[in-house]
């Protein structure tokens, strides 16, 4: 059976990231709102964010995002007493323009310093659909 690849999901990690910014869940919602529409993508839920309280250890608290996309996900997780976000972009696209996407995140956080790790996902996806007769018996 032939495979393609499924998917693309790039991670950004921005350091010294603006204070104001992170703390701000209209913020992190106006991205969650915006980004997928500046990435061709499609909303299927309007974006939920909410206030996590820090744990006492590396978790200073901040805002934490979703937005459910027609082609998968986009995840903003903000920790504002280390000025740092932590997002997801994944997509069952491919040809994800991921230097777009880096500089959109240094723009709307106000830095330099981000650290982009992206995966090749379903590398072993097949590129037809499994014939359910053989299945049932």
């Amino acid at each position: 059976m032939e495979t393609i690849n499924f998917g693309e999901h790039m991670m950004l990690d921005c350091y010294g990231a603006d204070p104001e910014i992170l703390n701000s869940k209209e913020e992190v919602l106006r991205i969650l709102n915006d980004l997928p529409e500046k990435l061709g993508m499609h909303k299927l839920a309007e974006p939920v964010v909410y206030y996590a309280e820090g744990n006492g250890d590396k978790d200073p608290g901040g805002w934490s995002g979703f937005v459910v996309i027609m082609e998968s996900h986009i995840s903003v997780h903000t920790f504002v007493g280390r000025h740092f976000v932590s997002a997801d972009v994944y997509t069952c696209r491919n040809g994800m323009d991921q230097n777009f996407i880096t500089s959109y995140f240094k723009d709307v956080f106000k830095t330099n310093d981000i650290e982009v790790n992206f995966v090749m996902r379903g590398t072993r996806y097949p590129k037809e659909d499994i014939d359910l007769t053989m299945l049932i018996k």
